[in-house]
């Protein structure tokens, strides 16, 4: 290996500063082994590390790994920066509830051996292309979902959901959800939709306090084609991906969400079971 690029949440290390120390000391013990090892830039300049500092694009575009130091929103930014390249990404854990993360702090030291020697398994995700009908439509990615809703205290909105161009359900909501199989233990979860499986090849539809007693979760095929109709124009109507981008609807009437041709390849130096971290993440068994 001879390029890894770091991503840091900032956040956490402002709030916890004994973190930032453990954080410093694992990068100088990679940077000794690794050519060459960049930061974000936010990242660099709160570790004291401006030099080492290069922007998300650049540092994406030349790392052959990149490393994300937090928890799963760090772990979902990286994810949208190193998918359209294919580079696999390590989620170190700095102490959050995430479920997405590989490994502790504490542990990559002890790891990194077989990681540059490339003894490692990649696990592939699923994630989401999301378009809508503006004048210059963008193609967003997600790993975990795309959400339809409102800013604001705006007034629930009117929507329409179609699967493969069938009509699927109608109903005011203050939103709805569509999750890959990684996003089912995210924001569906807590909407009150199903955990899946990560290899369930999948997606979940998942309305959000619907005005309606009736609503449920939907399964549908990992292919299908979602569209999220507004049958009734609403100005505060926004579409987020994975709980950071979001952007304002407009006139458009329709967002388009189906699987895309990227995947988020994560690093797995250790044989990890999904229902032991649902089972710990969870609390489940526990009086």
């Amino acid at each position: 290996m001879k390029a890894a690029g770091i991503i840091v949440n900032t956040t956490r290390l402002r709030e916890q500063p004994e973190m930032a120390a453990s954080v410093r000391s694992t990068i100088e013990t990679l940077r000794r082994r690794v050519p060459t090892v960049w930061l974000d830039v936010e990242g660099a300049e709160t570790l004291g590390m401006a030099d080492q500092g290069r922007p998300d694009d650049e540092l994406a575009a030349r790392a052959e790994i990149i490393i994300a130091f937090g928890g799963d929103g760090t772990i979902l930014r990286a994810a949208r920066l190193a998918a359209r390249r294919g580079v696999p990404i390590l989620g170190v854990n700095l102490g959050g509830f995430g479920f997405l993360a590989e490994i502790s702090t504490d542990d990559l030291p002890g790891v990194l051996p077989d990681l540059l020697a490339g003894h490692y398994e990649l696990d592939e995700r699923m994630m989401l292309q999301v378009q809508t009908d503006q004048a210059e439509p963008q193609a967003l990615l997600a790993l975990n979902d795309a959400v339809v809703t409102k800013s604001g205290v705006a007034r629930v909105l009117r929507l329409r959901v179609l699967v493969n161009g069938e009509h699927l359900a109608s109903y005011p909501a203050d939103g709805v959800i569509v999750a890959t199989p990684t996003g089912s233990t995210a924001y569906s979860l807590s909407a009150g939709g199903p955990i899946l499986h990560p290899n369930v090849d999948a997606l979940v539809i998942t309305p959000i306090c619907p005005h309606t007693f009736n609503a449920r979760s939907v399964v549908v095929d990992g292919n299908a084609a979602v569209e999220i109709g507004l049958t009734v124009p609403s100005p505060e109507a926004t579409v987020t991906v994975d709980g950071r981008l979001g952007v304002s609807l407009g006139d458009s009437w329709q967002v388009r969400v189906r699987r895309a041709e990227q995947t988020t390849r994560f690093v797995r130096v250790r044989t990890s079971s999904f229902y032991g971290i649902l089972r710990t993440k969870l609390a489940w068994g526990e009086r």
